[in-house]
């Protein structure tokens, strides 16, 4: 026999069962990520999200098959806020009717896909767990919702609109953009009238700044933020209708009457930066280009009156 063909046959059969023996012990495991934005609106038109956190927070979601046949899933949250708790949830979807409190998921948390808690750090903090479903199940099969709690509220499984992520569970979110613009205020010196200036004893380091947010379905998340507040001091702050005084009661060039549908709310000082939230039906166009309204924050240390403007400690147009 050809020695030199043998060693050649005998070679060649050892390097193929070594390869076998690599693919055999090193298999390719899959993996995948998402990326979510606040909730705007994108997955529950009605609940878009109604607080006052920042709204560039955001959460990337790696999924990593195990050779366990688990995955491995491991979460960043960035621009979280120093020192607060954020509380992650899988929750299963399910039937309105079934649930006790009409919502379209499972208000128990689904631990063997993901529950978990992280304290945020003022940047990127990140989470992992090992949920028991595979890959495949968790990215095709299961049904189910990603939510994040916010950590400026009180936690409910049923409020919507506390989540500051909602969103279907290892899918991709819907990618539009949405719009968001702030405007800033100093203490009411007459600025704007100067028969209107403020007359009191507030400190004059007060300002304010209106945040307007686009939201889906037409509406806008409007957060007025009060800086340099009393602590326990009750601010009413309000936003009236531009008007002819010629048609108002009192010859105000404003309606004295608050307009709701846009902001009005009590804020209560903290000694710092006191916020609050709404939701408004008017949109974010409507808000940041056609109304026309003024921006009045009363002062706390007098009787409120929508009609002596010099008892405002905040006087400007409403977000402009």
């Amino acid at each position: 026999m050809n020695y030199f063909r043998l060693y050649f046959i005998i070679s060649l059969a050892i390097f193929t069962l070594a390869s076998c023996s690599d693919d055999d012990t090193n298999p390719t495991f899959e993996m995948t990520s998402f990326d979510y934005q606040i909730h705007n609106g994108q997955t529950v038109n009605s609940a878009a999200y109604a607080g006052t956190h920042s709204n560039d927070f955001n959460v990337n979601m790696e999924l990593i098959e195990l050779s366990s046949g688990n995955t491995q899933i491991n979460l960043t949250l960035n621009n979280t806020m120093e020192g607060e708790t954020y509380h992650i949830h899988a929750h299963d979807a399910a039937d309105p009717a079934t649930t006790p409190n009409g919502t379209p998921y499972n208000e128990t948390p689904n631990g063997d896909i993901f529950a978990q808690m992280v304290v945020g750090n003022g940047g990127s903090v990140s989470i992992s767990q090992e949920a028991s479903s595979s890959f495949t199940e968790l990215t095709n099969d299961y049904e189910g919702f990603f939510v994040v709690h916010d950590p400026l509220q009180a936690i409910s499984t049923t409020d919507i609109s506390t989540y500051l992520v909602v969103a279907s569970f290892a899918r991709a979110q819907s990618s539009t953009s949405y719009e968001s613009k702030s405007f800033n205020y100093d203490f009411n010196t007459g600025q704007l009238v100067e028969d209107f200036a403020y007359s009191g004893t507030h400190n004059s380091n007060l300002t304010a700044s209106i945040q307007v947010d686009e939201l889906a379905g037409n509406q806008s998340r409007i957060i007025v933020r009060v800086m340099n507040s009393m602590n326990g001091e009750v601010y009413h702050t309000h936003a009236h209708d531009m008007a002819d005084p010629a048609s108002t009661p009192n010859g105000t060039p404003y309606n004295e009457t608050p307009n709701g549908d846009v902001f009005a709310s009590a804020i209560e000082g903290n000694g710092g930066t006191a916020s609050k939230a709404y939701i408004s039906s008017s949109s974010y166009s409507d808000i940041t280009s056609s109304y026309d309204g003024f921006f009045v924050i009363h002062d706390p240390l007098q009787a409120i009156s929508t009609t002596d403007p010099t008892t405002y400690v905040i006087l400007g147009v409403f977000a402009r």
